[in-house]
């Protein structure tokens, strides 16, 4: 099969599109015909090696975190799907490789695609959509009449998340840049700051949640608009013990990836609030109530570009570049 390979880490590197041998299918596994992939900051962020010492992955390799397709098999252990299923996914850390034309992928990680949305649009939701799930509905828990501040509102996350927060009868506050105000209001949000020209963390207070995807400053200047009680969700970093924790990695790294997070974590107990950083993790079910809220019109994604898979270097490149309005997808079958 053809598929995009990542031959050596590098900043930048270009994926070479070679052959591939076909997935072999485990008992629990579902092999994919892949029609649309999409893009994740996580691709560039592998690629460059900044993963390195969580996701100690070894090229080459083929990345892709988000799928859209059909069903070609499935193993001995399926249930669930059959052939010919329209699926979407976000394949679990170990099993990645959606820049291909097949991929096997776990079936607890896959879902039936939403009915109302093309290839393109489904693969452009399972990792951002998952984050958001897990960091709202999970880990803040968030309630009716409580106020979130969700950054940078018109990226890949940023847009489901400010849809999300909405339907759960939150008050929404986000950071954009003015030209992107009215799709962020457009989707719920209630509060609009324009990053560029305006200071968050004096315009804002008394907020319950703030979900974070930006840099070091960002994240500490957040701790300025939260209650005591407050919770402040990371998805940019920096690691906490917890996470260190959970992937079980050796006690060194363990410790290590706790002392990058002292500094934040310090400064929120002072300030009453609680700091966590969330890696999403795959899980087809949260996938399926999710394909639930969009087709009855909760949550629509917003998807910036289509390249063909021709261009998926090109497509990379754009992603790089930080200029995408929610998410840039590749499409295997020229958008048909």
């Amino acid at each position: 099969m053809k598929a995009y390979i990542l031959d050596r880490y590098g900043k930048g590197q270009a994926l070479r599109l070679g052959d591939m041998p076909d997935p072999v299918t485990a008992a629990d596994e579902v092999l994919v015909e892949v029609h649309a992939v999409g893009l994740n900051q996580l691709d560039g962020k592998i690629r460059d090696g900044g993963f390195k010492p969580i996701l100690p992955y070894r090229p080459p390799l083929v990345l892709g975190h988000d799928l859209a397709g059909v069903v070609i098999a499935v193993g001995d252990d399926v249930r669930d799907f059959t052939p010919g299923d329209a699926v979407y996914a976000r394949p679990r850390d170990g099993r990645i490789g959606a820049f291909a034309e097949r991929i096997a992928v776990n079936r607890a990680d896959l879902a039936l695609k939403p009915a109302n949305l093309s290839m393109e649009e489904a693969a452009a939701l399972p990792l951002v959509a998952l984050t958001v799930w897990q960091a709202l509905v999970e880990r803040a828990q968030l309630k009716a009449g409580q106020k979130i501040l969700i950054h940078a509102g018109s990226g890949g996350v940023g847009t489901i998340a400010v849809q999300l927060a909405k339907h759960l009868g939150a008050v929404v506050a986000t950071t954009t840049s003015a030209a992107n105000a009215d799709l962020v209001r457009s989707l719920g949000a209630d509060v609009v700051v324009d990053y560029r020209t305006q200071d968050f963390s004096t315009m804002l207070s008394d907020y319950d949640v703030v979900l974070n995807s930006l840099d070091a400053k960002t994240l500490e200047a957040s701790l300025k608009v939260l209650k005591p009680g407050g919770r402040l969700i990371s998805i940019s970093g920096p690691p906490d013990p917890a996470f260190a924790k959970a992937l079980g990695r050796n006690p060194v790294l363990r410790l290590v990836l706790g002392l990058m997070s002292g500094s934040i974590r310090r400064k929120a107990k002072r300030a009453g609030v609680d700091y966590s950083f969330l890696f999403m993790r795959a899980d087809g079910e949260q996938l399926g109530r999710i394909a639930n809220l969009i087709e009855t019109g909760v949550i629509r994604p917003i998807v910036d570009r289509v390249f063909p898979f021709a261009d998926l270097n090109a497509a990379m490149a754009y992603v790089d570049s930080g200029r995408a309005k929610g998410k840039v997808v590749v499409s295997l079958k020229d958008g048909r």
